[in-house]
């Protein structure tokens, strides 16, 4: 599940067809409110708004090496959904996402642009993984799960290389967790890079059931994760990720809906960056944590598919 360096290279390989290199830009103002130097790794400059189609192009197109895929199913809250669409769009198989019946509109509407058929199963997450998992199986079709997939993580793992060959003194990288497909493959390469290296992850406090499992070292799940951050809304944690993320992350911080709020505004104006709520909760940690902090530190703002009426709420 964690991808040593040579399979994270393959992995840049080939996403350097199809993706573009997103950039690691300074925060002059992060960097005056907290006194360290912070920079911020742009996710959202990718084609469907999201890190996601890293992991996608990456476990489609190994899975795709091993054999017939007559097409694809997967199961989303959005950015995962429109990253497999995408994939499956490039690589000329049909799509089909599962998403809760509450679905961000602005990543339902890339889902369906990018050819996918869309059906819409249950409140959460977890209503929709059920629904996927049980048409694949009846279908006879690949099911990507974001979250246990053993080929995805190498795809997110390329985003520590490339903030470590552009920063190679960077002493922390912030990470949105959610599933943990991010920061289990940005932790796992960083560490191979980077002795001295510290991951930092972020959850929702609506939605903490990683941040309560690191905790307590075994799976903790949530009755709900209700949280406007929607890349963050995991209730039912894999037993496998927590045993990772407990080995690879060092600290996990949680933030509340108002921070994420704020956070999206203080992106905004002053840096000029567009952010979903995941992806602007590793800015809500830096802004929560005040002045306090010293050397150079790296914020994933892993997505930009904020919903309208969200937009309009931070500002």
């Amino acid at each position: 599940m964690n991808p040593p360096l040579p399979a994270v290279q393959e992995a840049r390989n080939l996403l350097a067809r199809y993706l573009p290199h997103t950039r690691l830009v300074p925060s002059p103002s992060l960097s005056r409110r907290t006194g360290a130097a912070v920079f911020l790794k742009l996710e959202g400059e990718l084609p469907t708004g999201s890190f996601k189609p890293r992991g996608a192009l990456h476990a489609l197109s190994a899975n795709m090496a091993r054999g017939r895929v007559r097409g694809v199913v997967a199961s989303s809250t959005g950015n995962h959904g429109a990253a497999v669409a995408y994939a499956a769009q490039r690589f000329g198989i049909p799509a089909v996402v599962f998403l809760p019946e509450n679905a961000n509109p602005v990543k339902r509407a890339k889902i369906a642009e990018l050819g996918a058929t869309i059906f819409e199963s249950g409140q959460d997450s977890s209503d929709a993984f059920r629904g996927a998992s049980a048409y694949a199986q009846q279908e006879n079709l690949y099911f990507l799960n974001d979250a246990t997939d053993p080929d995805l993580t190498a795809g997110p793992a390329t985003i520590a290389c490339e903030i470590l060959e552009e920063l190679p003194d960077a002493d922390a990288i912030y990470v949105p967790m959610g599933d943990t497909a991010l920061i289990r493959g940005v932790a796992a390469a960083a560490k191979q890079i980077s002795k001295r290296i510290r991951i930092v992850g972020v959850q929702a406090e609506l939605a903490p059931s990683y941040y309560l499992s690191w905790q307590q070292g075994r799976a903790v799940t949530t009755p709900t994760c209700d949280t406007i951050a929607d890349g963050l809304a995991t209730r039912i944690p894999e037993a496998e990720n927590v045993r990772t993320i407990r080995e690879l992350v060092d600290e996990v911080y949680l933030v509340s809906e108002e921070q994420m709020i704020s956070a999206i505004r203080h992106l905004l104006y002053e840096d000029h960056v567009i952010a979903e709520p995941a992806g602007a909760a590793t800015t809500a940690a830096m802004l929560d944590r005040g002045g306090s902090l010293a050397g150079n530190i790296v914020l994933i703002v892993s997505g930009a598919n904020v919903a309208p009426d969200v937009l309009r709420r931070a500002v």
